[in-house]
């Protein structure tokens, strides 16, 4: 089932209006997360709303947003306020403008979001605008306002729907100067050049993010069985580091060592999906419980939430 949507509204190019649906393209559930727990009693630790004077619990409606002016100075903001400025983007993605997608610099991209029509009418006013930017060769630039900000969006083609890139503001984005100011300048030369090239032709392929594999989370998955079967964990063994003293030397014995006949790499351990799609990242235990274990409910096999 698809994931609920984070925004409903409007999708307008000029006079052409359909409703539309917006929803988040990625997820982090699948990650392994942890609770904080109190060591003592396996209890999970819960955070209160306190005053920072007093000590003492406030409500959630009770609770007011500030703009800090100076120290112990605040001026109070109301939501009926913040109402009163809400904008046109609230309820409408505006197409303002179309531009070359290699115009967009990465730095600016946030988070993509999946765009579809948003019930049974406006299909076919969809379309149109769809297809408009698909044969145009296009991204199409327009605003909308997501928690209560409002946020440039990129909208392409993806098969029958579009992708919207949220992207930030240029206030928001960093100048590169200050970093790269006492970058040496270094002469490259052509032999080093030539050597660095012929790794990277050794090296090229495409991108398929099926190949890809998170190993810090097969790390957790693995220290969590462990830790489950009341096994020891046995520190693993860090590479040594090492200098490159000459150059010429570390980019020749690269060139030689991807040239050389890989070993017949072990296929790697494929998760076997639960059936809500998730990973079944933990195996059955049988037999006592690990002493690691805080609490009944710690023995539980840990579920991951779902988007």
């Amino acid at each position: 089932m698809a994931p609920r949507a984070n925004w409903k509204g409007f999708l307008r190019l000029s006079l052409v209006t359909c409703p539309v649906a917006l929803y988040p393209a990625t997820s982090e559930s699948e990650k392994i997360s942890f609770n904080q727990l109190n060591r003592q009693t396996g209890h999970r630790i819960k955070y209160l709303k306190v005053d920072a004077e007093t000590g003492e619990e406030v409500l959630n409606e009770d609770i007011v947003k500030g703009y800090q002016l100076e120290k112990d100075q605040f001026i109070e903001v109301t939501k009926e306020e913040l109402e009163e400025i809400a904008l046109e983007s609230t309820r409408t993605i505006e197409i303002d403008e179309f531009v070359d997608k290699a115009d967009i610099d990465p730095r600016y991209l946030i988070r993509p979001y999946y765009l579809r029509p948003d019930g049974k009418v406006g299909h076919d006013a969809f379309a149109v605008i769809r297809e408009t930017i698909r044969e145009m060769d296009k991204v199409a630039i327009g605003r909308v306002v997501l928690t209560n900000r409002e946020h440039i969006i990129a909208l392409e083609p993806l098969d029958k729907g579009l992708v919207g890139m949220l992207l930030r503001y240029p206030y928001e984005v960093r100048g590169e100067q200050e970093y790269f100011d006492e970058i040496q300048d270094v002469k490259v030369t052509k032999d080093m050049l030539d050597l660095a090239k012929h790794i990277v032709n050794q090296k090229a392929g495409r991108f398929e993010p099926e190949k890809f594999e998170d190993h810090y989370e097969t790390a957790l998955i693995d220290l969590i069985n462990t830790k489950r079967a009341g096994k020891p964990i046995v520190p693993k063994e860090r590479p040594a580091a090492t200098n490159v003293v000459d150059l010429m030397e570390a980019l020749r014995r690269s060139v030689g060592k991807e040239a050389a006949p890989a070993k017949a790499a072990k296929p790697a351990k494929k998760l076997r999906k639960a059936s809500s799609g998730q990973k079944e990242m933990l195996m059955p235990i049988e037999g006592k419980k690990p002493k690691e274990m805080v609490s009944k409910k710690s023995a539980a096999k840990p579920q991951r939430k779902s988007a």
